[in-house]
């Protein structure tokens, strides 16, 4: 009796041995197969909401795996308190399932690039989100203030309002998200520079600052010259002086402006002609970066009251009427074919993509 017993333990023992061999080799087989993935990297669509066993089950019904109930219980049994990030994953030929589930395990989604670049008004800065495909589009339509209420700054004026970098962000990501990230930061690194800013400076608060760098920052063609140009629109600012910007003329001109400004434009009012008005522009003119920012609030000493461009988007800066309108004869009055009176246009580079 005892030894039928002894026997019938062993064959249990022997079935259970062979049933958990069984059981590690189909799910080593299942880890260890090459995903269906021939030529070209396939992108995962990750959404939120998806679990790995929903995942799994698609991948089988596409063809790109097999045996998705082994891998739907080595998560289960081995990863169940891993979460799956949302996103896209980059699945690359030789690639095995192991391998995805690390990326899933390591949140390796893919991320897509947008650059913000300095110089740009809002007008551009809406294009570039546009013609961002990898982004949720939920602002094309909407006017300049509806957008600012979107992203919770009502009121205020867009312009000059988003800090230009270089943003990544995951697909499905919204263009009011990005934008929000990039009001943020503008936020963020004015209020630092305006808590060091320097003293006795003519700005009632950081948002004049704000204007101030914007101008020096379509009037810089060189980057060494922002504090000297500062310093010159800081000096006619304390003084009274009318600014006489062409920039700011040129923005009040809006779709009027083709390439090039006039003695009547310079004369014609707008409440962006510092030829014609007093004090700051109303309103930004452009996104400014942090060294401009950092210019209008350290301007460099000088008596200088006065720059003409050269051509080559650098400035000659003068003390007096005389010494300027010397320099306007010059350099302006004897243009060469490759002159330029202000920087030339500054281009995003190509949106890119990379795994996080």
């Amino acid at each position: 009796m005892i030894r039928k017993i002894l026997i019938l333990l062993l064959g249990v023992v022997l079935l259970a041995a062979i049933s958990l061999g069984l059981f590690a080799w189909k799910q080593h087989a299942a880890l260890e197969q090459s995903l269906a993935v021939t030529d070209e990297a396939l992108l995962l669509d990750v959404r939120p909401g998806d679990t790995p066993s929903g995942v799994f089950q698609r991948l089988e019904a596409e063809g790109v795996l097999d045996d998705a109930f082994w891998l739907r219980l080595y998560w289960r049994l081995n990863l169940s308190g891993q979460s799956l990030h949302s996103g896209e994953y980059r699945l690359t030929p030789g690639m095995t399932a192991r391998d995805m589930i690390g990326l899933w395990k390591r949140g390796e989604v893919v991320q897509y690039s947008l650059t913000l670049v300095e110089g740009w008004n809002f007008r551009q800065l809406r294009n570039a989100l546009l013609n961002q495909p990898k982004l949720q589009q939920t602002l094309d339509g909407l006017s300049d203030t509806e957008i600012m209420a979107r992203i919770g700054a009502a009121d205020l004026h867009p312009e000059g309002r988003f800090f230009p970098d270089t943003y990544r962000f995951t697909r499905g990501t919204s263009d009011a998200d990005l934008l929000r990230r990039a009001y943020a930061r503008l936020e963020q690194v004015l209020e630092e520079e305006w808590q060091q800013r320097a003293e006795g400076l003519p700005y009632q608060d950081a948002y004049q600052a704000l204007i101030m760098a914007s101008i020096i920052e379509k009037e810089t063609g060189v980057p060494e010259e922002r504090g000297e140009i500062a310093g010159v629109f800081v000096r006619r600012l304390a003084r009274g002086m009318l600014l006489q910007t062409d920039p700011t003329v040129i923005y009040g001109m809006g779709e009027r402006y083709k390439g090039r400004i006039t003695r009547t434009d310079l004369r014609t009012p707008t409440p962006y002609n510092t030829y014609t008005n007093a004090g700051l522009p109303p309103t930004p003119i452009a996104m400014v970066g942090r060294e401009a920012i950092h210019a209008a609030l350290h301007p460099a000493d000088g008596t200088s009251l006065y720059f003409v461009a050269r051509g080559d988007g650098s400035h000659v800066f003068s003390d007096t009427l005389d010494q300027h309108n010397r320099a306007v004869r010059e350099y302006q009055l004897k243009r060469r074919a490759d002159y330029r009176s202000s920087p030339p246009p500054r281009q995003a580079p190509v949106n890119s993509e990379s795994t996080q």
